[in-house]
């Protein structure tokens, strides 16, 4: 019995980490990139694309600093300007103030228009508008 419990929890560390990356899914509810626990953002390929440290820098692969994430949910981008937030209730709005979209305590990721455009369930609805509404990683 105790070979068994301690198996079991073997695998349940050694399956932990794999458990806290967080699938973004496209409006078909296709993978398109996934954020791991530490930040790491990557393509549907599974490739790193770049990095949402946990200082709030926002970082590309090479690891160029191309962003900031402020603990408030303010956006900036690699200039320090502001180009958007995400308020607590998940609203989306760019560096205007206009509402560009949501993201719904669900993790269902809306356009400006209120369509769903994807899903980030379990993903920080701030890691989701970065990857969403901002293009940080697009190349």
């Amino acid at each position: 019995m105790k070979i068994k419990l301690l198996s079991i929890i073997i695998a349940l560390f050694a399956l932990a980490p794999l458990s806290f990356a967080q699938d973004l899914r496209n409006s078909s509810n296709s993978c398109i990139g996934r954020i791991d626990s530490d930040g790491t953002v990557r393509n549907s390929s599974n490739s790193t694309i770049g990095k949402i440290c946990s200082n709030g820098d926002i970082r590309n692969s090479s690891n160029a600093l191309i962003g900031r994430l402020e603990s408030n949910g303010t956006i900036r981008n690699g200039s320090n300007s502001t180009i958007g937030r995400v308020e607590s209730n998940g609203t989306v709005r760019n560096g205007s103030n206009s509402t560009i979209g949501r993201i719904d305590s669900d993790g269902t990721v809306r356009n400006g228009s209120n369509a769903c455009i994807g899903y980030a369930k379990g993903v920080k609805k701030e890691y989701a508008a970065v990857f969403f509404f901002f293009n940080f990683f697009k190349k």
